[in-house]
C-alpha cells in the first residue's frame, strides 16, 4: 500500500505543475470524495473479510455443500453470497475447502462469489448509485450467473490434474493468521490499490477532454472492453470499485456493470494469487475464462436490468 500512496504523491505533485490550478482542485475533490465514500465499506469490508477467514471453521461450510458437484456448484454460489470474503483471502479459503473434501468447482465458485455479491458490495453499490437501484440488482445477478457458468464450465472441462498440490500447506498458513493480523494485513493491500485506483480516475477525469470521453463511452463494444481491462488492471477491492464505477458517468451502465462484474473475479491481483495457490497452469486457464463469461454476463443481464 505505502508504495501505491508515495506514488500517488509524487505523481499529484508532478500532475500539479504541469496543468491548471482548476483542474488541480478537479482532481482533488474527485479523489477525496472516491476515497471517503469507500473507506467506511473497505474497512467493514475486511473486517467481516478476516472474521469469516480465522474465526469460521471450513468444516461448517463444507458440511452445507451438496456432494453432487452440479448441485454444489450453485450452492457454493449461494454461500459466497451470505459469506463476506474480501479478494486477498478467497484463494486460501477455497483451498481449505478443496481440502476438506467440497468439490473442486464448487470451492472455485465460492472463490468468485464471496467478494462479488456479499451483503457489503451489495449495500456499498446501492450507495454509489443512490438513484439508479436497478444497478445494484444487475450487479448481483450478473456475478452470481457467471460465477455458476464458470463452476460448471470448469466441472466439465478442466482436466482432473490442473490444480497442483499446495493447497494444504498455502492453506493452513493461512489458517494460523490472527484476526487482528489478518483484518490489518487485508487492509493495508485493498487500501493500497483503493488509492490507486481513486487517483487514476481523478486523474482521468481531470485530463482527459469530455469529447474523448463521449467517443469511448456510451453504447457499443469499445467502451464495454475498455472498462472490462480496466477493471483487470486497476484491481480495486470489491467493497470500493463500485464508488469508481460511479465516477466514470462518461460510459453506460451497461459497460459500468461489466467493469462491476469483472474486477472482483479477475484481476492481476487476483490471477497472482490464483497461481501462487492453484499454480500457474490453473490460473492461466482460469482467469480468462473467468474474463469471458464475466463481460457475457455483464453485457446480457445489462441489456435488460439497467
Amino acid at each position: 500500500m505505502w508504495v501505491n500512496v508515495v506514488l500517488v504523491l509524487a505523481y499529484s505533485g508532478a500532475f500539479g505543475r504541469v496543468v491548471s490550478n482548476e483542474r488541480m482542485e478537479n482532481w482533488a475533490t474527485v479523489f477525496l470524495s472516491l476515497m471517503l465514500q469507500a473507506l467506511p465499506f473497505l474497512v467493514l469490508g475486511v473486517v467481516i473479510s478476516a472474521a469469516v477467514s480465522t474465526l469460521v471453521p471450513s468444516r461448517w461450510i463444507q458440511k452445507a455443500v451438496p456432494t453432487n458437484p452440479a448441485v454444489a456448484v450453485p450452492a457454493a454460489c449461494a454461500m459466497g453470497a451470505a459469506l463476506p470474503g474480501c479478494e486477498c483471502s478467497a484463494a486460501p479459503v477455497a483451498g481449505r475447502l478443496m481440502e476438506r473434501g467440497v468439490p473442486e468447482a464448487a470451492a472455485l465458485t465460492f472463490l468468485l462469489a464471496s467478494p462479488a455479491i456479499n451483503p457489503v458490495v451489495i449495500v456499498a453499490t446501492v450507495v454509489a448509485f443512490p438513484n439508479q437501484p436497478s444497478v445494484a440488482l444487475a450487479r448481483f445477478v450478473a456475478s452470481f450467473l457467471a460465477a455458476v457458468v464458470v463452476g460448471w464450465v470448469w466441472q466439465r472441462f478442466a482436466p482432473a490434474d490442473i490444480i497442483e498440490h499446495r493447497l494444504t500447506r498455502i492453506a493452513a498458513e493461512h489458517q494460523g493468521h490472527a484476526f487482528a493480523d489478518t483484518a490489518v494485513s487485508d487492509f493495508v493491500q485493498a487500501g493500497g490499490y483503493l488509492v490507486l485506483g481513486a487517483a487514476l480516475v481523478a486523474t482521468f477525469q481531470a485530463l482527459v477532454p469530455p469529447s474523448v470521453l463521449d467517443g469511448i463511452g456510451g453504447e457499443g463494444v469499445v467502451p464495454i472492453v475498455a472498462l472490462a481491462v480496466l477493471a483487470v488492471v486497476l484491481s480495486i477491492c470489491s467493497e470500493a470499485d463500485a464508488f469508481v464505477a460511479a465516477g466514470l458517468s462518461r460510459f453506460s451502465l451497461t459497460a459500468r456493470l461489466v467493469f462491476l462484474t469483472v474486477g472482483p473475479m479477475v484481476d492481476l491481483k487476483l490471477i497472482a494469487l490464483q497461481a501462487g495457490t492453484f499454480g500457474r497452469r490453473m490460473a492461466l486457464r482460469f482467469a480468462p475464462l473467468t474474463f469471458v463469461v464475466c463481460v457475457a454476463a455483464g453485457v446480457g443481464v445489462g441489456r435488460f436490468l439497467t
